[in-house]
């Protein structure tokens, strides 16, 4: 084995830049590149978290750190592994093992009639609009109605709810490109409705990200619960449910005023199915539900939301690794600690770390721990693993080049993330505005000439 392994990690969102900061942080001298489709980097803190959410993106100077060692960590941005990009068998020979940490981005489906019509939604593909993901910058959602739709219990689901909510000047102050901003400004919407099929006491809102919707600026929230915390719910015996029951009764005296926007919470409520007008979403039917025995069953009783767009947050599921086994059901790469596994046999050189290992749990932080079992186990392995058949550094920017593939360097992303600061002081008030089309993404990061803000 050479005296310096090689190791590429698939993915610079923030599992794959806490695994390259475990190999570093190793008593094993490691090479590592760092490969991602995009021409910047951070993933899921750049195109999921919520433009408003500054503090988060801070963890941003964290997950840079492992760049700061550019003798041994390099970035190669706009490189595809697999499909239309370097195929993952060739890539396999320019390094010892290979570090997956691709995510999972495949919205989950509601199962329900019309799901398929114009305005219709998964949150992964509308948060990703609206954060400047450039797979998305078409999205264009119809935000001419002024009813819309938002289903999930979670954090996306308020995310999306409050960036709807938020006015046009406050969304000027963030990192949105400014084609999002000038659709949020024609924006009609004047009602959010999100819809949870189980009851206020088993909602998965974090307590601040609640807390925040109750502070918009000239936004009301209404709750809808069918008058079950009146009637008084069990305490349960976590503090983060004790908190949310709190902000939500005292959300239930609210009566409609003259906000001009609302955020409406229905409780106890499942989605049957959509309603069509002209080849597009009208509204939503949902069928009213009511606790028996502990378990959540319908009543048979309907009532209809006016919506011209309804977005799904309900989870997301990974997509298949060509060459990689895979485990449709739980949508991850079947895995012991990390290692790829293909029935009982370990599949060598492959490792995954992430969601696309465990699932789409956790928050940001959660991947490190993820990041270091999955390390442990590669540097276990490490002994094993037969050399690459070009070891040399410089072979796999040259592969690239054979397949089309012209890397972004990490000085070509200082250069894109340059620009995207220029542009956000141009804006007033923005610490930065993205480039979201791609070909602007890579002309900025080229210096080929000064890309506008998309």
């Amino acid at each position: 084995m050479p005296a310096q392994p090689r190791v590429a990690v698939v993915g610079a969102g923030p599992s794959g830049l806490y695994a390259a900061a475990a190999l570093l942080a190793s008593e094993v001298p490691v090479d590592v590149d760092v490969l991602d489709r995009l021409p910047a980097p951070y993933g899921l803190v750049r195109y999921g978290v919520a433009p408003d959410h500054v503090k988060m993106k801070s963890v941003i100077r964290v997950l840079q750190k492992p760049f700061d060692d550019g003798s041994r960590v390099r970035f190669l941005g706009n490189v595809r592994v697999g499909e239309g990009g370097i195929p993952l068998d060739v890539l396999r020979e320019h390094y010892h093992a290979i570090v997956h940490a691709s995510g999972s981005s495949v919205d989950r489906a509601l199962g329900i009639p019309g799901e398929e019509l114009d305005g219709s939604h998964g949150s992964g593909a509308f948060v990703s609009w609206y954060c400047g993901h450039p797979d998305f910058v078409d999205l264009d959602p119809l935000l001419d109605h002024p009813g819309v739709v938002v289903v999930g219990a979670g954090n996306v689901a308020l995310d999306v709810a409050r960036v709807l909510a938020r006015g046009h000047a406050e969304m000027a102050g963030t990192d949105v490109p400014d084609r999002v901003l000038e659709t949020l400004r024609g924006s009609a919407v004047a009602d959010v409705h999100v819809v949870i099929r189980r009851g206020p006491e088993h909602v998965k809102f974090t307590p601040a990200e609640l807390r925040q919707i109750g502070e918009l600026d000239d936004v009301q929230v209404l709750v809808h619960d069918d008058g079950v915390l009146a009637a008084g719910v069990p305490e349960p015996e976590e503090r983060r449910q004790k908190q949310n029951l709190a902000l939500l009764t005292e959300w239930t005296a609210h009566t409609p005023g003259d906000a001009p926007r609302r955020i409406h919470l229905h409780f106890l409520r499942t989605p049957v199915r959509l309603l069509e007008e002209g080849g597009r979403v009208a509204g939503m039917v949902v069928e009213r539900n009511e606790v028996r025995d502990g378990k959540v069953v319908g009543t048979g009783e309907e009532e209809t939301l006016e919506a011209g767009l309804v977005v799904r947050a309900i989870g997301y599921s990974g997509e298949p690794i060509p060459g990689l086994p895979y485990d449709a059901r739980n949508g991850i790469v079947p895995n012991d600690a990390g290692r790829v596994v293909d029935g009982d046999r370990p599949v060598p050189g492959a490792y995954v770390t992430g969601w696309i290992k465990r699932g789409p749990t956790g928050v940001i932080g959660t991947n490190k721990h993820d990041a270091v079992e999955t390390v442990a186990s590669l540097l276990d392995d490490l002994h094993t693993l037969p050399d690459p058949e070009y070891p040399d550094p410089d072979s796999v920017v040259e592969r690239l080049e054979a397949y089309g593939i012209e890397p972004v360097t990490w000085s070509d992303w200082g250069r894109l993330d340059a620009e995207e600061l220029r542009l956000g002081e141009a804006r007033g008030g923005a610490e930065r505005v993205k480039v979201a089309e791609l070909g602007e993404m890579l002309a900025a990061a080229r210096g080929r000439t000064g890309a506008p803000a998309s």
